[in-house]
Order: structure tokens, then C-alpha cells, then sequence
């Protein structure tokens, strides 16, 4: 599928397609995602833009319309293809781009592919219409579905020698900082879809048992507490996830500091105004998401991790 030419990966026609085929998903359907791939450099972002690709699809049968038992069968015959791509069984010749780019990526770095698995497993969690009584419980679903990505992600972008269990750990709690800012954006949208994320005693303790069908708060609820409980929940976890970045190599850590940046900017806007997610979809403009790629690629967080971590040393 590739060979090597003094030292560079040089693609076969095919895989180059596979490729550009999962850039264009990543481009149209993950522009928060896409905003920080765009800093790595080629072979990383094409292994990443695969990875976004196959992970889309198992969301999408997930989300889609079909009856639960067609949606586990499909999502089982993902799994079924992920096996093969684990096994070395996808060739440049197959007709499915995504699992050729996949197999491809698979190749030239050391991706735990056995996170898609988990992914496959939270998505059928939302088919069985599972809740969450507790966060612990909630956790789970989250390391599923984003976590997961994290530690995906962490193979492709590598770290030095003597980090990786730290960074995996790091990665993965990011993973769930990143999914605990979606729930707290989506939870309008995802009542709507008969799907309640929060912790059922989060809920109660707030008085939102009742869930949240309207652009207004449940009646005599504490809609603002629980937005603002769950936000610093996502904060603490960023602020450990963030102990990632300088593990990285700088064009990583841009990606990783660009993409997260941009969900702790959503964090930022929906603790101001808990009421916004009610009403519609919160999202930050283009040039703020530009900005933050910019700060990513500067090195600007990286080097206020690194300071943090050094006075808590002092």
C-alpha cells in the first residue's frame, strides 16, 4: 500500500485517494476537530483524518433512524470490518476508502485499534437507551465514545520515551472533559432524541428530573446550579488532561491545545449563560476558532502548563 523513499512514506494512488476521501468527511462534518488537525503535519493528519472517518460512521449508525436491532447488526459488521483492518486484511484495492486509509494508518504508527472497539461499545449503549444513575457511571459511556479517541489519537501522535502510561491517562481524561462539555451543549438536542446524558442524581439534585423540552429550565429547577456544578467538573478535568501537552511534540501539542481549546472557549460561553444550551446550539465563530489554533501552535498553553507544573514543584 506504501513504500518507503529515502526515509518518506510515498503513497500509492489508491491509498492517496482513501485518504483525501476521509479529509473531505473530517473538513465537512468535524470542523472543530478539522481546525486542529490542520497544524500537524501530512502523514499525521491523513492517520488522523482516517481515524475521524471510521469513528463518524460507527456515531452516525448510532444517530441514524433505523430500528435498534439494524443498528446493532450494522455496528457489529463495523467491528467485523475494524477485525479485518486489525488483521491485515484490507488491501489498496479494497472498495471501502475509509478502511483502506485505516489499514493504511494502522501501518505506519501504532494505533491502539482495540479503542474503536470501545467506541463500537458506547454507541451501543446509546441503542439500548442506557442512563447514568451516577458520574462514575457516566464515566464509563464517556471513556467509551472520547476517551477512547484520546488514546487513539496519543498512538498517533507519540510521546517520549518513559511518558506513555502517563500520557495515555492524560489523554483519556481529556476524552472525557471534551464529551462532558458536548452533554452540557447537546442536552436540548439530545432530549429531543428521547437521550439523557447528565447523572440522574446531578438531575435530582438540581431539580431537572423532569429533563429539558423547552428553551426554558424545567419549573422551580436550579437550571444555572447544574450547568455551573457540571462545568467545573469539566474544568478539573481539563486541568489534569492539559498535563498532556508537554509530552508532546509541538505540532501535537498545537493540535491537541488548539482542539481543546476551543471546548473549554464552548465551557466558557455556556457557564456565562447556562440557559443558551436550551435554546439552540452554542457554538464559537470561525476567527475565534482560528485564534485558538494560533495560541495551539504557539506553544502559548503548553508553556502555561509547564509553568503551573513548576511552581507546584517549588
Amino acid at each position: 500500500m506504501s513504500r518507503t523513499v529515502e526515509g518518506h512514506a510515498q503513497l500509492s494512488a489508491p491509498v492517496m485517494a482513501a485518504y483525501s476521501y476521509c479529509e473531505a468527511v473530517t473538513g465537512q462534518q468535524a470542523r472543530n476537530f478539522a481546525y486542529g488537525i490542520r497544524l500537524l503535519p501530512a502523514d499525521k493528519r491523513q492517520a488522523m483524518s482516517a481515524l475521524y472517518a471510521f469513528s463518524r460512521r460507527v456515531d452516525d449508525i448510532g444517530d441514524g433512524e433505523l430500528p435498534p436491532d439494524v443498528k446493532q447488526t450494522r455496528l457489529e459488521s463495523t467491528r467485523d470490518l475494524l477485525g479485518r483492518v486489525r488483521d491485515g486484511a484490507i488491501d489498496e484495492d479494497d472498495t471501502d476508502p475509509v478502511a483502506v486509509a485505516l489499514a493504511d494508518a494502522a501501518r505506519r504508527f501504532p494505533i491502539p485499534l482495540g479503542g474503536l472497539d470501545e467506541l463500537i461499545d458506547g454507541v451501543l449503549m446509546d441503542v439500548h437507551e442506557e442512563t447514568y444513575e451516577t458520574w462514575d457511571d457516566l464515566k464509563v459511556y464517556c471513556r467509551c465514545v472520547a476517551g477512547a479517541i484520546g488514546r487513539l489519537s496519543l498512538g498517533i501522535f507519540g510521546t517520549g520515551p518513559g511518558t506513555s502510561e502517563k500520557a495515555f491517562d492524560y489523554a483519556d481524561t481529556l476524552g472525557l472533559a471534551l464529551q462532558l462539555t458536548n452533554i452540557l451543549r447537546d442536552v436540548r438536542e439530545d432530549a429531543g432524541n428521547g437521550r439523557t446524558y447528565l447523572p440522574a442524581d446531578d438531575l435530582a439534585k438540581f431539580g431537572c428530573s423532569a429533563g429539558f423540552h423547552s428553551s426554558t429550565p424545567p419549573p422551580g429547577s436550579d437550571f444555572a446550579g447544574l450547568v455551573h456544578f457540571e462545568v467545573r467538573r469539566a474544568r478539573a478535568l481539563f486541568a489534569e488532561g492539559y498535563r498532556l501537552l508537554p509530552l508532546l511534540d509541538r505540532r501535537s501539542g498545537a493540535c491537541v491545545a488548539a482542539m481543546a481549546g476551543i471546548y473549554r472557549r464552548l465551557l466558557d460561553r455556556i457557564e456565562r449563560d447556562p440557559e443558551a444550551v436550551l435554546r439552540g446550539r452554542v457554538s464559537l465563530p470561525g476567527r475565534e476558532k482560528a485564534y485558538v489554533a494560533v495560541r495551539g501552535l504557539s506553544g502559548l498553553d503548553t508553556r502555561s502548563i509547564t509553568r503551573q507544573k513548576a511552581r507546584r514543584r517549588a
